[in-house]
């Protein structure tokens, strides 16, 4: 995010803008930069012209490199895992697996990894510029590996939990793939029956020189906006998807208004589909941060890293402060509202007979459990709008044709 920050330096006053995740860190940052200047106000600001354009550009360079898949990640870090329980030196290994991945980024980040351990750093200190590729659990994960050494069981552990994110990434990919199958084919029915069907009635409906219905007149003015403005609202509708896509990955208040959006109750299925999925995300990586002997406060940090969700994120994000106050790990989650009283008597109960990691296990199975009842059930969740919609788009073509003819019909019975 970014903050204009008013600074007041031997009575002379000046405004900055800095680049901070919160206004704290911003009024910070503008004092080391800023020596002996005195903060006034910090306010959110736009970003400025020339960050914007350098991050679409930014973007855009990492497009154009390609994404590393997360079957790949997993499919590597499994590699490294048995290797190095082989016996095989972490360097000789990571050039092996950069020599037989298909990925080109993938490929370049590991030779750049075996170059910097080859040059004395730690396999942390190399993998760390590459958290973003990787996620912060695998960062996470590498120090722990480092700290025990026992970087197979560690690795091991992490290509578990993306296995686990993976496949119910995929599973609900799939349940949703029919549903969006048909609301496309219901799109293209729907636009060919108005630039096939309606013209042809066009003509009978303007002899008749009648009020038309309502119905007709919204068919009519949809087939004359397809047929002279079609090409128009099609390059609208993809330039709008582009531009809503971009700002929600760029524009942090744009996409913690949309983040806040997809998880409100009225939000229907869509709300639930997140919030669970996310939950069990966050407690799946702290729960097994915590077992593999990680402190509460570093997993903590790393799991409330992997949320994608802003408005869920700033939430949790309040755990560890709250748990630096003196605050109990369930209190700290009761606090953010987001836990039921169920679990939260989990937690506590794990935490008084030190057993935390167990319930954070039973935790993270609940959210599973609730997660998979929605995706297995989605088709007969989704089947009533769909429904809906079908129903109303036949009902808008029957009554938009066939009223008007109804009254012609009627109009000449009676003459």
């Amino acid at each position: 995010m970014y903050f204009k920050v008013t600074l007041v330096q031997k009575g002379n006053r000046s405004n900055v803008v800095v680049e901070a995740p919160h206004k704290r860190a911003a009024s910070s940052k503008a004092k080391r930069e800023n020596p002996g200047s005195a903060v006034v106000r910090v306010e959110e600001t736009s970003a400025p012209l020339e960050n914007t354009v350098s991050n679409f550009f930014a973007q855009f360079q990492r497009n154009a490199r390609g994404k590393i898949s997360l079957d790949q990640k997993i499919s590597s870090i499994r590699q490294i895992a048995v290797m190095v329980d082989a016996g095989i030196p972490v360097h000789d290994t990571l050039n092996d697996v950069a020599a037989n991945t298909q990925s080109k980024r993938l490929q370049e980040i590991y030779y750049n990894i075996s170059r910097d351990i080859n040059a004395g750093k730690s396999m942390s200190e190399s993998i760390n510029p590459y958290a973003d590729d990787f996620g912060r659990v695998a960062v996470a994960m590498t120090k722990l590996g480092e700290s025990t050494g026992n970087i197979s069981g560690a690795y091991h552990k992490l290509a578990d939990i993306l296995e686990s994110i993976r496949d119910n990434a995929a599973k609900f990919k799939k349940a949703i793939r029919t549903p969006l199958i048909t609301l496309v084919a219901m799109a293209i029915a729907f636009t060919v029956l108005i630039m096939v069907v309606v013209p042809r009635f066009r003509k009978i409906f303007e002899e008749l020189h009648t009020e038309l219905p309502i119905p007709t007149k919204i068919l009519l003015a949809i087939e004359y906006a397809f047929s002279h403005y079609g090409l128009f609202i099609l390059v609208g509708l993809i330039a709008g998807v582009y531009l809503l896509i971009y700002s929600y990955r760029n524009n942090p208040n744009f996409q913690y208004q949309v983040d806040k959006l997809l998880v409100h109750p009225k939000f229907y299925l869509i709300n639930k589909v997140i919030f669970l999925s996310t939950m069990h995300r966050y407690t799946l990586i702290f729960g097994e941060l915590v077992r593999s002997g990680i402190p509460v406060s570093e997993a903590l940090d790393t799991a409330v890293g992997m949320v994608d969700n802003l408005y869920i994120k700033e939430k949790l994000l309040t755990v560890n402060a709250n748990i630096g106050r003196g605050m109990s790990l369930a209190d700290a989650f009761e606090q953010t509202g987001l836990f039921e009283n169920m679990l939260l008597q989990m937690i506590r109960a794990g935490e008084a007979g030190g057993q935390l990691d167990k319930m954070l296990g039973k935790v993270t199975d609940y959210y599973d459990m609730r997660f998979q009842d929605i995706i297995d059930n989605l088709a007969a969740y989704i089947e009533p709008i769909m429904m809906f919609f079908i129903a109303a788009l036949v009902l808008l073509m029957a009554l938009g044709i066939f009223l008007p003819m109804w009254d012609l019909g009627a109009a000449v019975k009676n003459g």
